[in-house]
């Protein structure tokens, strides 16, 4: 991060491209009473005729208050996978760049390296499920344009250390993009409050998991004025629709069966565990900052098959590394995980 400069890790097209000016980017009020005869919408009145807002500015206006940071430095995606992708288009040229990734972790970072035409180089975490930071910083190179941490982590369920993360980021010479699409469930603290120390630094969040949101497909990134600016340039117009930003709106809005919800779900994560120790074929319970858990069996194939046939769909990670003989439990309501025991204990 030393004499960082966000110019030289973007792709030179990037640099020389104007943005899409839209119809609603160049008269932003479409609540006015005006006569709107200029987006080549349908002018009858169904309720979502009109084009919606392309900043999404009364979503960004709530994330903003929540979580004390401008709006400038807000972008919203269609879902996560989105806002990875445009980093992804911004700073990594096909062919040439490179990113990188500790798996086991979330599957779509590879997808988006493969989609993107970008070397993906793994750098398989610890056996405690940690960052190893000596090897990441020895693999970096000019090429090697992001780092990707995914904490709480999926599907390991824990989150890393914070000093390893620090380190990270102030030596790794590209883009670290901490993905935080659990953290409403970890005690660890959000990087977005220290989003502003870091300028090479990337946080990603989510709807979908603490807010119940996951059909609308609502993706959040923090980042600097400078770096936000890049991905808003890149974005497609009207990326976010109008009934995503609503329902949205609303749930921002409803902090208080956000929080009860959130408070439940750890709550039963704890029952769950506890519970999971009591039965035979469970070999070890990862420790979880997120709303899963992530459980060794004795045979993952064998009790996946028998969970299906009981009418129970867990995920089976055994493919993953690391992760041999694991399956993921997602926390359900206490009539659901009480069924899971039930289940397992039956096996």
């Amino acid at each position: 991060m030393k004499n960082f400069d966000l110019g030289n890790l973007l792709r030179e097209n990037i640099k020389r491209m104007t943005a899409y000016s839209s119809a609603r980017d160049e008269f932003k009020d479409a609540s006015a009473e005006m006569i709107f005869i200029d987006a080549n919408e349908n002018p009858f009145d169904t309720g979502l005729n009109r084009y919606p807002d392309p900043q999404q500015s009364k979503v960004k206006q709530e994330l903003s208050k929540l979580k004390e940071i401008p709006v400038s430095q807000i972008l919203l995606g269609n879902g996560s996978d989105e806002v990875l992708d445009l980093i992804f288009r911004a700073f990594c040229e096909p062919k040439e760049d490179a990113v990188i990734a500790l798996p086991p972790t979330y599957g779509m970072y590879k997808v988006l390296a493969a989609t993107n035409d970008v070397e993906l180089i793994n750098i398989p975490l610890t056996a405690s499920f940690q960052p190893n930071t000596s090897e990441i910083l020895s693999k970096q190179n000019p090429n090697t344009k992001l780092l990707f941490l995914c904490s709480p982590n999926n599907p390991t369920s824990n989150s890393f250390e914070a000093k390893k993360i620090e380190t990270l980021i102030q030596n790794f010479d590209g883009i670290v993009v901490i993905d935080e699409a659990y953290i409403d469930f970890s005690k660890e603290e959000s990087w977005v409050r220290r989003i502003n120390e870091f300028p090479n630094l990337i946080v990603t969040q989510t709807l979908s998991k603490a807010y119940g949101l996951a059909g609308i497909r609502l993706g959040i990134c923090y980042a600097s004025d400078e770096i936000i600016s890049v991905l808003n340039k890149i974005k497609p117009p009207y990326n976010v629709n109008q009934l995503t930003q609503d329902a949205a709106l609303k749930a921002l809005l409803d902090q208080d069966r956000v929080k009860g919800e959130i408070q439940l779900i750890i709550e039963e994560r704890v029952k769950l565990s506890k519970a999971l120790t009591e039965i035979g074929i469970v070999k070890k319970i990862h420790p979880s900052d997120a709303n899963f858990l992530l459980v060794e069996v004795d045979d993952a194939n064998k009790r996946y098959d028998q969970l299906i046939r009981m009418g129970i769909v867990v995920r089976n990670r055994s493919n993953q590394l690391l992760c041999d003989n694991c399956l993921r439990f997602t926390i359900g309501t206490a009539k659901e995980n009480r069924e899971l025991v039930n289940a397992l204990k039956s096996l």
